[in-house]
């Protein structure tokens, strides 16, 4: 078969690429339009008349009282105080130091490439609209250093995404992960797009005009980033250590690491076999309605580094359908504009009564009727009106103008409107009163019963940080592999610390190991959703409070929820003090320190001057112990030298005759009652 050139091979990719996006652009066009609407129509001022409205009320007063983009910021509000992260889990629930370093990095990632500015536009496009996204990709860590190959992943915004984001149309989870092609949608003025990519539009070939979507307009040429999931075989060696260990290594990985052949040679490692295996892989292009601009090769990781955001998501006549909390309520907001411009319409109009007179009775006083509002004349002059006989007559008003009255079918259209928004949008108004004398927990209440109006987008939002981190993931376990790069990492409480990659250690058999292996990472991805309370820190101190209350007889017990209660404060100046009662948790077995505090703490304990009254303590009752062993020891000696005159009583009297022995004994008797008598003498 003859081999196909890169030429060829691009101009058919382009092909097909144009055929999947006609594809995909004709199915979801209506519907992403409706989503652009609904985005402009709660936040482009004038955007609530566009249509045939906006042609009816053309001459007339078109006033917005936009309640909708006031839902939108509650949940928007909601969102941001109660931020969504992921959570590195092992596969079987243990904690794990790798896991702690994947969360530390994704932490760092997070911060570096100021990913809440992703995380909030993509959530706002999606609450307003109903779908928005953004991107990971892997850039240098430092671009006008030469010497620095070193990558870090940053997460970026997606704008627009509605209008730009495009996924195999057979993917049908929610995070695409199935996906297995997916583009990106930005526009380019003509100039600009000649001058970067040397194409002119106008000499593409006549058979691009025919695709669906119009690559090429009178004002922007349409670019696309063009990401696809490709199965690639890749030879995988298995290597066999002196001491009879098996190491498995892909052909990428000597790409990477140029060095590690000659390394595994060194260590007298040898290869024992090889097998071809399968992998998948993520290519990404760069096209235009013309041809293949950029061909980017594999990128890191095997997942389309793009996440999408939804805020309601459902199918319908297998095509993917997507809202906000815009499109329910328009109709309704549309209405309440409507009511509302007409009303000024009337109360414009004036409100008195205007005289209605002939010509003849106003002449030579115009100035003065024209006058009256601003001058407030007494009185005011007519003419006399000539009668039928030529006779003057004096004649009032032939008749008076009426204010206007507002229709009572109006008036009771404008309380069903605001019966209605509130029905669709949640009525806030609830959640904003402050009532005297309510207690906190009813408070409390009221906002939960608001917040679960939100759930159901924050949900949806948790699982699209659940599938970033998953894709952060597969991206980290093939950019961090440099043996001992250092690296910055965030713990819990966002303080800085450094992480070493593949960092050699000595095993309990002796071996060397490496910590920090990303490679081998293999870990569960989860993204909680917590209470969408106003901030869990404050349910969290009214609970500690209550709590004092019950600890008041235990004054350690107070000590450790009045330190928990100062780690959940915000403000000015509260952080000292807050680092303050940590250390104390810490110190107390509380709560369990990070590495920099255990070793801050062994180092204290080294340290530590030890207490006078404590070496007092101690020196007494080393005193007491030395005295109470040498009255011990006396006592076993005197047991032990009367043991020795008995047996040396009992030796003499074995040498003594029958005799003797009788003499020594009646001697010792008489010594005896001699002793007892005296005892009694003495009594």
């Amino acid at each position: 078969m003859p081999r196909i050139s890169n030429t060829q091979r691009l101009r058919d990719v382009h092909g097909e690429a144009l055929r999947r996006f006609d594809a995909i652009q004709s199915a979801l066009r209506d519907e992403r339009l409706q989503c652009l609407q609904d985005r402009r129509f709660y936040s482009i001022a004038g955007a609530q008349w566009e249509g045939p409205l906006e042609q009816q009320y053309e001459n007339k007063p078109k006033f917005e009282v936009n309640k909708i983009a006031l839902a939108v910021q509650r949940l928007v509000n909601e969102y941001r105080n109660n931020r969504v992260t992921v959570d590195f889990v092992s596969k079987d629930g243990s904690p794990t130091a790798m896991a702690d370093v994947c969360n530390k990095l994704f932490r760092a990632d997070e911060q570096d490439s100021t990913a809440n500015e992703a995380y909030d536009n993509a959530f706002e496009e999606a609450i307003g609209g109903g779908f928005g996204a953004w991107r990971l990709k892997a850039v240098y860590e430092d671009d006008e250093d030469p010497d620095n190959d070193h990558q870090r992943i940053r997460i970026e915004p997606i704008y627009d995404a509605d209008t730009s984001v495009f996924f195999d149309l057979q993917a049908k989870r929610q995070d695409k992960a199935d996906a297995t092609h997916a583009f990106v949608l930005y526009s380019i003025t003509r100039d600009a797009y000649i001058d970067q990519y040397g194409d002119d539009p106008t000499t593409w070939p006549k058979e691009f005009d025919e695709t669906l979507f119009d690559w090429n307009t009178p004002d922007v040429v349409y670019i696309a980033e063009y990401y696809c999931i490709e199965e690639v075989n890749e030879k995988q060696f298995v290597y066999r250590a002196l001491d009879g260990s098996e190491d498995k290594y892909l052909a990428s990985d000597f790409e990477k690491d140029p060095e590690l052949e000659q390394m595994l040679a060194a260590i007298g490692s040898e290869v024992v076999r090889e097998r071809t295996i399968k992998r998948k892989r993520v290519r990404k292009y760069l096209m235009s309605g013309g041809k293949v601009l950029e061909d980017h090769g594999y990128i890191a990781g095997k997942c389309i580094p793009i996440v999408p955001v939804y805020g309601k998501r459902w199918f319908v006549d297998n095509v993917e359908r997507c809202m906000g909390i815009v499109r329910l309520a328009k109709d309704a907001q549309r209405l309440k504009n409507m009511q509302l411009s007409k009303l000024g319409e009337i109360s414009a109009l004036s409100s008195i009564e205007k005289p209605i007179m002939t010509p003849e009775q106003v002449a030579g006083h115009q100035v003065m009727w024209s006058e009256d509002n601003l001058k407030n004349y007494p009185y005011l002059l007519i003419n006399p009106v000539t009668g039928p006989d030529g006779s003057m007559q004096i004649s009032g008003p032939t008749a008076y103008t009426k204010s206007p009255v507002v229709p009572p079918a109006m008036a009771a259209l404008l309380q069903v409107t605001e019966q209605d928004m509130n029905d669709i949008l949640g009525n806030q108004q609830e959640g904003d009163k402050i009532v005297s004398n309510i207690s906190g927990d009813a408070m409390e209440m009221v906002q939960q019963r608001l917040a679960s109006q939100a759930f159901l987008y924050i949900s949806n939002y948790a699982k699209a940080v659940q599938r970033c981190g998953e894709i952060w993931l597969s991206m980290a376990k093939d950019i961090y592999v440099e043996p001992k790069r250092k690296m910055k990492g965030l713990n819990e409480q966002g303080k800085a610390d450094t992480i070493e990659l593949l960092k050699p250690t000595m095993g309990e058999n002796g071996e060397v190991e490496y910590e920090n292996d990303l490679s081998s990472a293999d870990f569960d991805v989860v993204a909680d959703v917590g209470p969408s309370f106003a901030t869990q820190r404050a349910a969290t101190r009214r609970s500690l409070l209550g709590m004092m209350q019950f600890a008041s007889s235990d004054p350690q017990t107070q000590k450790i929820l009045l330190a928990t209660l100062m780690q959940n404060l915000e403000g000015d100046g509260v952080q000292e003090v807050a680092d303050f009662m940590r250390r104390e948790l810490v110190t107390a077995g509380v709560v369990k320190p990070t590495d920099e505090e255990a070793a801050a703490l062994a180092q204290a304990a080294q340290n530590q001057q030890p207490d006078p009254n404590v070496l007092y303590i101690q020196a007494v009752s080393e005193k007491e112990r030395a005295q109470a062993q040498k009255a011990q020891a006396d006592s076993v000696n005197a047991l032990a030298d009367a043991q020795l005159k008995r047996a040396k009583v009992q030796e003499t009297l074995a040498k003594m005759s029958l005799a003797d022995r009788r003499i020594v004994l009646d001697t010792m008797m008489a010594m005896t009652e001699m002793g007892a008598q005296s005892g009694n003498a003495v009594q």
